[in-house]
């Protein structure tokens, strides 16, 4: 029987980035729970988040996207990674995703890693097929879609034994900022009653993205349009109330009218999506043997009667 590299054996660990966030936290719970090794890159290992990820069994290591050196350490030994990035949120046009991308491929490929799951975002690299592209409508997006298919071209031509991409849709946690007064105070939000949502929670990334590392031969050049249910705003709401048993609708606010309503400025965003249908559908995962959770699940778990509320 051959040996196995360093970087191949089962008992290397897996290098998590964003554990302290939505999709490297689900990720990173998800393999740990399955006995999987996990190595969490973090800024700084005192605060309370890395705590609680090392508690989980996770192997902290101080390092940060944008200083190449401190990822090439990181990678060392490990058998694969989970990449995420995100841009500088004062900055939205600058480089700071694409470098961080870039520094993570590039390091985890010298290092000998193996196997590299990418997350990206449901619709990039056809997001120039979108009505109104070509005419200048979506300017103001251009540079966040150019720095999502750029990243996965440079995964799918890295070199990799394994790579897969994860294109998650719309997160169902996004529900919780956008009902900023608590399910009796409404939604607020610029999305119109008729805009049908791809949603997924994070959770189902995490379990999506532990498969593929179970199975890299299987996962292997898979790219994964992330769905867990696809609805109107108006069944979205319409199952809110089901669940929270207060009374919503879907509203049909300006921008200006959400904004006042609580809703975060993030969510002016939310325009594409009113013109743009995201092509993930939970048949992808479902396909792969990937479980899923329904809105109506998600909706129950974190805004149902059992609901943790906050004192």
């Amino acid at each position: 029987m051959p040996s196995q590299s360093p970087t191949s054996a089962p008992s290397a660990p897996v290098l998590v980035t964003g554990a302290t966030g939505q999709q490297g936290g689900a990720t990173a719970r998800a393999l740990l729970s399955a006995g999987v090794p996990v190595r969490a890159l973090v800024r700084d290992p005192a605060t309370e988040r890395a705590r609680a990820v090392a508690a989980l069994g996770a192997e902290l290591v101080k390092g940060d996207l944008l200083d190449l050196d401190s990822v090439r350490r990181a990678a060392e030994g490990a058998r694969a990674v989970f990449s995420i990035q995100m841009p500088d949120l004062n900055d939205l046009q600058g480089d700071s995703e694409w470098v961080q991308g870039r520094n993570l491929i590039d390091a985890a490929r010298d290092a000998g890693v193996t196997q590299f799951v990418h997350t990206s975002v449901s619709g990039a690299g056809q997001h120039q097929t979108a009505p109104g592209w070509a005419e200048g409508r979506w300017a103001a997006m251009e540079h966040y879609f150019t720095t999502k298919s750029g990243l996965q071209d440079r995964v799918r031509e890295a070199g990799f034994r394994h790579w897969t991409l994860l294109k998650p849709a719309f997160f169902m946690e996004n529900f919780l900022s956008l009902l900023p007064n608590g399910p009796e105070g409404g939604l607020a939000t610029v999305l119109e009653p008729g805009t049908k949502l791809s949603l997924i929670a994070v959770s189902d990334i995490g379990t999506a993205a532990a498969a593929a590392f179970a199975d890299p031969e299987r996962f292997h050049e898979v790219e994964l349009e992330l769905a867990g249910d696809h609805m109107t705003m108006t069944r979205v709401a319409e199952v809110l109330s089901e669940v929270t048993g207060a009374e919503l609708t879907a509203p049909s606010m300006t921008a200006d009218e959400a904004l006042a309503a609580g809703m975060p400025q993030w969510g002016l965003g939310h325009v594409w999506m009113n013109a743009v249908d995201q092509p993930a559908r939970p048949a992808f995962a479902q396909a792969l043997g990937i479980p899923l959770t329904g809105f109506a699940e998600w909706a129950g778990r974190h805004l149902g009667p059992a609901a943790a509320r906050p004192a």
